[in-house]
């Protein structure tokens, strides 16, 4: 995919991912985390940066989104998601400073993970503001809706 499709593609995502916010809110566990703000951050291939906060609280939105930000970047760079990355420098199978993320600014919370799009083009998306788990499966089902 060339630039105009992958930024058309990305920002579809978002919109996907924007429609199953209400799903994850109607969840117990994932509204209590939520606080009034959840963001995504997307990364294309040439470090173009798409993202969309989301939620009644601007402050907390726009720390979700410094979040999502770190994540995305950093499944970016190192190309693993975010929480693997995190286990692979703890277990010292990485060098932690092959990819130039040091502790304390590496992320090892779930939520910031590579995404192939159809094409085999890679991007990095990262959400914050819900349940570990809910933050990477949002991504992908949103991606999932695409195919």
């Amino acid at each position: 995919m060339q630039y105009p499709e992958i930024a058309t593609f990305i920002n579809t995502l978002i919109d996907k991912v924007e429609a199953l916010i209400p799903e994850y809110m109607a969840r117990k566990e994932d509204r209590e985390k939520e606080r009034g703000g959840t963001a995504v951050c997307i990364l294309d291939p040439e470090g173009r940066v798409y993202g969309k906060m989301f939620g009644t609280d601007a402050i907390m939105a726009r720390e979700r989104y410094r979040v999502a930000w770190i994540k995305a970047s950093q499944a970016w760079i190192t190309g693993l998601p975010t929480g693997e990355y995190e286990r692979q420098v703890f277990n010292k199978e990485i060098d932690e400073g092959k990819y130039g993320i040091r502790r304390p600014d590496l992320i090892g919370w779930e939520g910031g993970q590579p995404l192939a799009l159809p094409d085999g083009t890679m991007i990095a998306a990262g959400f914050g503001g819900f349940t570990s788990a809910s933050d990477l499966e949002i991504v992908r089902r949103a991606l999932a809706m695409m195919q």
